[in-house]
């Protein structure tokens, strides 16, 4: 070889070395907070106004324990926000519980939240409610929609209310899910049946895989105001276009990634529209790029200490400052990862490189 090309093969060999000694280390999840023992099935987050977070905590694991709603403050303090008495008055026929699911804020402070009723009565059971919320606390629930069969993940955009119904029609196949817009301000909307048939509903999705029949799930919208919803059971990110009316211009497969991305449950956007996942059955939270690359942040294996803060079934992405929270739904479901449930209740904290 010539002297020169082996000197300068030498140096840059010796670059690399310090590249990589000098490398950031991987991000890895840690403990955020351990929930109280009342709680055992952590699910949906939101941020307020004044960073703190809002939980959702429907108990699937033990329903001797009632439904509630978390605040980790600011300063991670965590403490009760609401509870969900069982019986719950006024709901339908057969259902006496409240199933918080996906929650989000709206720019007035009050809360919007998904209610879904799946495991007790498929046959458009499931709601949509709002919690106004005074003085920092809930001052009443009001029932925007009734008639929804699973009602899941919850945005807000445009003086709207989006909501994910993970399955729009039980026997078909492929399995079919969409998404139903609501304004902020209404109130007892009964849907339709079939529910298929809604005017409420925006835009319909086709799952592929039967390995577990949930479709539309996590939401988020990019600050162009396009939509994206992922498909639980698929793994699949679609991309809706939307007019200035709110109508559908177009919708599209955005991201998959066959083999890496599993799930896609419930995501939150940061300032740059990437999209933080939470991918169940992996235990990992998946980052999808602006132009659709889908790249893993965060991945374990099964938890035996979940005091270690290590991912265990996630189920939400959320997004404050330089910080991705997790919350570990820890609901155990054939070929997932997480094969039990375990005590204490954890949320994760993934701390991004500034």
């Amino acid at each position: 070889m010539n002297p020169a090309l082996n000197s300068l093969a030498a140096l840059l060999w010796a670059a690399s070395l310090t590249v990589g000694a000098n490398a950031a280390p991987a991000p890895r999840a840690a403990l955020f907070v351990e929930l109280p023992d009342y709680c055992n099935t952590p699910d949906g987050m939101c941020l307020m106004a004044d960073q703190s977070v809002i939980v959702s905590v429907p108990n699937f694991n033990d329903e001797s324990k009632p439904p509630v709603l978390m605040r980790i403050a600011p300063d991670n303090r965590v403490e009760k926000f609401h509870e969900f008495p069982t019986p719950y008055p006024g709901l339908p026929a057969g259902v006496d519980r409240i199933g918080p699911m996906g929650i989000a804020c709206a720019p007035s402070g009050d809360l919007y939240l998904a209610d879904m009723v799946y495991m007790k009565d498929k046959d458009q059971k499931s709601r949509l409610w709002r919690l106004e919320v005074k003085g920092g606390r809930v001052s009443r629930m009001v029932l925007v929609a009734s008639g929804l069969n699973v009602a899941n993940g919850v945005a807000i955009h445009g003086g709207y209310c989006y909501i994910t119904e993970s399955v729009l029609e039980e026997e078909s196949q492929p399995l079919t899910s969409a998404v139903l817009r609501f304004k902020l301000d209404a109130e007892n909307v009964q849907l339709k049946t079939p529910l298929k048939d809604d005017p409420h509903i925006v835009a319909t999705f086709k799952s592929q895989k039967n390995d577990w029949r949930f479709g539309a799930d996590g939401i988020a919208f990019d600050r162009k105001g396009n939509l994206f919803v992922g498909l639980f059971g698929d793994g699949v990110m679609h991309k809706i276009a939307l007019d200035k009316r709110g109508n559908v211009k177009s919708n599209q497969v955005f991201a998959q990634a066959p083999g890496r991305m599993i799930n896609c449950d419930g995501m939150h956007r940061d300032a740059r529209d990437r999209l933080y996942v939470a991918d169940s059955a992996a235990n990992a939270v998946q980052i999808v790029h602006p132009n659709g690359r889908v790249e893993t942040l965060v991945q374990n294996e099964d938890v035996t200490d979940k005091r270690t803060g290590q991912l265990d079934q996630p189920c939400e992405a959320l997004v404050r400052g330089d910080e991705i929270i997790v919350s570990n739904m820890d609901w155990p479901f054939p070929g997932f990862k997480n094969a039990k449930h375990q005590l204490p209740a954890t949320l994760s904290v993934i701390k991004l490189k500034r």
